[in-house]
């Protein structure tokens, strides 16, 4: 079967503008490869390096379901003794990792409770025991962010500090701070 354009064109023109193709393409593949080469080199992302062993450090965290274990544990016991508190679980560095606020707490207690919890990790102990202490130094409620008000109890693990539970809204500190040590608990079991 012949194609109407063989008819047009002979076998030399034929060749020839296949021949022309082919340069075309190939003068386009050249033209691409070369603009790429004279192309300024994009600066390429920081080679990284590994840091030693010695200057790093690893350290514990507590971890999301087990800080909403222990807040929903001692809003569960703030609730079995009819008071309305909020929870609050921080980790080390007071950064918020479980906030619960129970039906009718006040709206204080949220910053309170929050407040306690950090104040209880930063220094890893009872804000009841911090408390005390502030009849001897009392510029340390200056600080900024704790409340040294009973009601937080840290968590630790090797005895180092990993978190920290405040709550707040009951009638007074102690059952505040037993509300707490009941969250520290659940985590403990």
């Amino acid at each position: 079967m012949n194609h109407p354009l063989r008819k047009k064109f002979s076998r030399r023109a034929r060749v020839a503008t296949g021949g022309a193709v082919l340069a075309v393409v190939a003068l386009a593949g050249f033209g691409a490869v070369s603009a790429n080469a004279s192309a300024p080199a994009t600066p390429s992302a920081a080679a990284s390096a590994d840091a030693p062993v010695r200057a790093t450090t690893t350290s514990t965290h507590l971890t999301i379901d087990a800080a909403t274990q222990a807040a929903q544990a001692a809003l569960d016991a703030a609730e079995k003794d009819n008071q309305r508190v909020t929870v609050a679980v921080v980790d080390r560095n007071g950064n918020t990792l479980v906030t619960l606020r129970g039906d009718g707490a006040g709206p204080q207690s949220y910053e309170s409770a929050r407040r306690k919890a950090f104040t209880a990790a930063a220094w890893n102990a009872p804000t009841s025991q911090l408390a005390e202490r502030l009849q001897q130094t009392p510029n340390l409620k200056d600080i900024p962010g704790t409340l040294f008000l009973a009601g937080g109890v840290p968590v630790t693990a090797a005895n180092a500090p990993i978190a920290g539970i405040g709550v707040a809204g009951a009638p007074s500190g102690a059952l505040d701070e037993k509300f707490a040590q009941a969250g520290v608990n659940a985590v403990a079991r």
